[in-house]
């Protein structure tokens, strides 16, 4: 008897166990919209253009007689980089040279007979003229010898060499390039509902700043600002380009890499949700919304925009309404549950994302 007693305790006990978790499990986590102030990372392709990159070319034509750097070099302002030959350039300076000497001489001695009235006063200014000329014909074959040297107009670096020690070189033809890294001006392109955001929201603490994510997935350690907004969109793409300036000491980036800029936008009274609340049916989003009879109804939502964990609601629910958070595929329209709720704060809090 004693051990049919403990038996049928037993049961019991197991049972009431079953029954327990079975109103466990039948009791679903709600919680609701959280309506706040935040702001989202919106990512950007852009190109990272050096603040001054020029080419280099030839101002006179001649055999390339020197090469004084090398590619990749930094080369600081003024530096000579290429000689062209100035042979034919320094006998010019030296015609020119001694022209100018001689009608130096002529003036002076017409100067000398004009003080004693022996020439007239237009002879004096026509030998006057003369070495006016000369002296400007000097003047303009030491500007051709000049050129034959090529210095660097500013600091930069040097990009790979488009002639070679010994080639015959033409007026205009490419040298090579340079670049003045020291700044980096980068280029990306904002959609126009975005761009309104921007002008409207802009202070001084916020939203100037942006930050670049290069090509290996790293974030380049110097915050960049945005200082100018081209004046026109694209009508073809709805876009229009910005450009922020970042500060380039280590010279790590270079002219015409690429990367994504990373830009904080404000978002006002902003209706933030957890993604896991939501379930997908044909590439459309979904929620289910409690009534006051505790049914769901299922509903569909826009997702405006999407942060870790959290998606930011455009259309679909309002900033009081209770949903489903747990128990999603237990569920089906017009079921009305028993559920326990969670503040929506906790509810983010726990999904280690803060929402400022």
């Amino acid at each position: 008897m004693f051990i049919v007693a403990c038996c049928a305790i037993y049961l019991t006990a197991c049972t009431s166990h079953k029954e327990e978790e079975k109103e466990e499990v039948t009791k679903y986590i709600v919680t609701s919209t959280l309506k706040t102030d935040t702001s989202i990372t919106r990512q950007y392709v852009c190109q990272i253009r050096a603040i001054q990159h020029i080419e280099l070319r030839a101002l006179e034509k001649g055999y390339l007689q020197n090469i004084y750097v090398d590619e990749g070099q930094l080369v600081k302002k003024g530096q000579i980089m290429f000689k062209i030959m100035p042979m034919l350039y320094n006998a010019e300076m030296q015609k020119a040279q001694a022209e100018a000497d001689f009608a130096a001489i002529e003036y002076q001695n017409t100067k000398q007979l004009s003080d004693k009235n022996v020439v007239s006063v237009n002879e004096l200014a026509l030998a006057k003229a003369k070495l006016n000329k000369a002296k400007a014909e000097l003047l303009l074959a030491q500007t051709h010898l000049q050129f034959t040297e090529i210095k660097a107009p500013f600091t930069g670096i040097m990009d790979h060499f488009q002639v070679r020690l010994g080639s015959l070189i033409n007026e205009g033809d490419l040298l090579t390039t340079l670049s003045d890294n020291s700044q980096m001006w980068v280029y990306f392109n904002v959609p126009e509902a975005e761009y309104l955001n921007y002008k409207t929201n802009k202070t001084q603490e916020n939203l100037v700043k942006v930050n670049l994510l290069m090509a290996n997935n790293q974030h380049f350690k110097h915050p960049g600002i945005v200082k100018t907004i081209e004046a026109d969109f694209n009508n073809e793409t709805g876009n229009i380009a910005f450009r922020a300036t970042f500060p380039n000491p280590e010279n790590l980036l270079r002219h015409g890499e690429t990367g994504n800029i990373e830009m904080n936008i404000p978002l006002n009274n902003a209706i933030i949700i957890p993604q896991k609340a939501t379930y997908e049916v044909l590439e459309k989003k979904y929620v289910f919304v409690l009534d006051k009879n505790n049914q769901v109804h299922s509903r569909e939502i826009t997702i405006g925009a999407e942060m870790p964990d959290l998606y930011v609601i455009s259309d679909g629910l309002k900033g009081d309404e209770k949903i489903l958070l747990e128990g999603i595929r237990k569920v089906k329209e017009n079921d009305k549950i028993s559920y326990k709720y969670e503040d929506p704060k906790m509810v983010i809090k726990n999904l280690k994302v803060y929402v400022e």
